[in-house]
């Protein structure tokens, strides 16, 4: 009963503090003077809850729970919480083919320099400056004028602010909810990373990217899982590294990291295709995510 009431205290608060963080976003980004999209993907992606569960998990000896917060939550993020958000509401706004591009090509440096089944330091710095470019790109190649412009209003930085630590903080309501229930499972440290911790340190996103598609923005939710995609398969991985080198298992090699970087370029797909994504795209999207966690059980057992 506990972990059924932390994990709706962290719905609700998700949902609040998503109105929060968007409201902020547009009048920050119109205070400025630059496009809401850009800002969506520079600041998005920083998510210090991912980070510090990576660093955390691998200092004390899970490299493969550690390397499934950013494999993992790639997965969840591309599939996951993109195929959720245009089931509940059409993504319309399409993104540029050269953004999708960069978007598809984030997680590739990833991709193979850990298929040799370690990530070292000098791949972790290799990684945190692709980050850099492949930042750079994304946020370059999608910058357009917002044809809804907001006046700024007063405290929009902080209201931008506070919208991201209530996400945080509503993140790690609901993370606590189902990791209390996932635990007691007895389930490997991989699948655990991949899935349940993943999931739940991104549970946050969902709100982040649900409603600037209800109001209409489409193109802000897609920038907030492109540019966290970055962020989790350069920045985080290379960070993480840093730290500490990953091992990695078998199941981390040929599993979930080839589906971390098919997954992007899937979405980039669906999207170009579809100059946006709708319904059909969106439960095509949850369909492949329940494939990949049943691949991934039965690759633990």
């Amino acid at each position: 009963m506990l972990s059924l009431l932390v994990l709706a205290a962290g719905i609700v608060l998700v949902v609040a503090g998503a109105e929060l963080f968007f409201d902020g976003l547009l009048a920050t980004a119109s205070r400025l003077g630059v496009s809401a999209f850009v800002l969506t993907v520079v600041v998005s992606g920083f998510e210090l809850e991912n980070l510090a569960a990576g660093i955390a998990t691998d200092i004390r000896g899970f490299p493969n729970a550690a390397a499934g917060t950013f494999l993992g939550g790639t997965t969840f993020l591309a599939l996951g919480v993109a195929g959720i958000a245009a089931a509940l509401r059409p993504l319309t706004r399409p993104l540029p083919r050269r953004t999708l591009a960069w978007a598809a090509a984030a997680p590739m440096p990833l991709l193979a320099l850990g298929l040799d089944g370690r990530l070292s330091r000098l791949d972790g710095g290799i990684l945190v400056a692709w980050f850099a470019v492949a930042l750079y790109g994304i946020a370059r190649s999608g910058a357009v004028a917002d044809d809804e412009p907001r006046r700024p209003r007063r405290f929009a930085i902080a209201r931008m602010l506070v919208g991201l630590a209530v996400l945080s903080a509503a993140g790690e309501l609901v993370g606590e909810g189902l990791r209390r229930v996932v635990v007691h499972l007895g389930i490997s440290d991989t699948l655990l990373g991949n899935t349940a911790i993943a999931a739940s340190v991104e549970a946050e996103e969902i709100g982040r990217v649900a409603v600037p598609a209800r109001e209409g923005r489409g193109d802000i939710s897609l920038g907030n899982v492109v540019g966290t995609i970055a962020h989790f398969a350069a920045f985080n991985a290379g960070v993480i590294a840093l730290v500490r080198p990953l091992d990695l298992d078998r199941a981390s090699r040929y599993l979930h990291l080839p589906v971390a970087a098919g997954s992007a370029i899937l979405l980039a797909l669906l999207i170009d295709r579809g100059r946006g994504l709708g319904r059909r795209a969106g439960l095509f999207l949850l369909a492949m995510y329940g494939c990949y966690v049943a691949a991934a059980i039965a690759a633990s057992a």
